[in-house]
């Protein structure tokens, strides 16, 4: 089945008063190009999202964002007043004169003074964000794979297009010799002599050349091929890509085989929606 390269995916948490949020979502691209952004308190497990990341996005231009917002006033800053009370004292029987609050600031400039509580990512923590960051790849995988059916829907219905356009070439076929026929006759008809053998040897030549049954059969079979890989491969981007350009190729030797405005018509209209499919392609993953 086919999968989009298109997706976007959010999920987001609260753990100990930090509002965490994760975001995914990607664009087509012809490789895998991942940038994550994230708060520095994460930074040390930022080969481990990327990792993760990797196996599942699989291709696409990809962005993932982590964002942490504090919902509670925490204060982490703790003042060892007893300590301060100490250092001042101590400054006081130094020197008797001066204000107390100088020796406050050069108190609090002391070891020890004023600590804050370590901003080390714990173990919980880091489990708590890998279930938001599985959450938001389970929404964007589900996004991509609703956008892939609706690109499968249109994959389908293009080549059902170039399949009844081909089949209205039939009728053309037999025609269009005819007319080419007669007009070399016409032609010849103004000149004396003309070697009967020779002028069919070189109408059976002309005919091979313009013959488009070989065409005909190559181009049911990539357009019978194409249906199959999308709807029984995975990760079929680049192959369905591979083969759309193999239907160009026989479009055009038809047409420049054509010989005939009606299946000329029809070859436009072919390469109309030709253009349509390759396009779609270039967004399956």
């Amino acid at each position: 089945m086919i999968l989009s390269m298109t997706g976007f995916g959010r999920s987001e948490g609260v753990f100990e008063g930090k509002k965490i949020t994760v975001d995914i979502k990607s664009l087509n691209s012809k490789s895998f190009d991942l940038s994550i952004k994230l708060p520095l308190r994460y930074k040390e497990k930022e080969f481990d999202v990327r990792k993760l990341l990797n196996d599942r996005m699989v291709r696409g231009k990809a962005d993932c964002y982590i964002n942490v917002e504090t919902l509670n006033d925490v204060n982490d800053v703790t003042i060892n007043h007893d300590l301060v009370k100490s250092y001042i004292s101590e400054l006081q029987k130094i020197a008797a004169d001066g204000p107390d609050f100088e020796y406050l600031k050069m108190a609090v400039r002391m070891p020890d003074a004023i600590s804050s509580m370590p901003d080390e990512l714990q173990e919980t923590e880091w489990t708590f964000l890998l279930e938001l960051v599985e959450s938001a790849l389970v929404k964007f995988e589900n996004f991509r794979r609703t956008e892939g059916n609706i690109l499968q829907d249109e994959l389908a219905r293009n080549i059902g297009n170039i399949e009844e356009y081909l089949q209205q070439v039939i009728p053309f076929e037999e025609a269009r010799l005819d007319v080419v026929k007669e007009r070399y006759r016409k032609v010849l008809s103004e000149f004396d002599n003309v070697d009967e053998t020779r002028f069919y040897q070189e109408m059976a030549y002309f005919t091979e050349k313009l013959d488009i049954s070989e065409e005909k059969v190559r181009l049911t079979q990539h357009l019978k091929y194409y249906l199959e890989v999308m709807t029984d491969e995975d990760l079929n981007g680049k192959k369905l890509g591979f083969i759309a350009q193999e239907i160009g190729r026989e479009i055009n030797t038809l047409g420049s085989k054509a010989n005939h405005a009606d299946i000329q018509k029809l070859v436009v209209m072919m390469k109309d929606d030709l253009e349509k499919i390759k396009e779609q392609t270039l967004n399956v993953l």
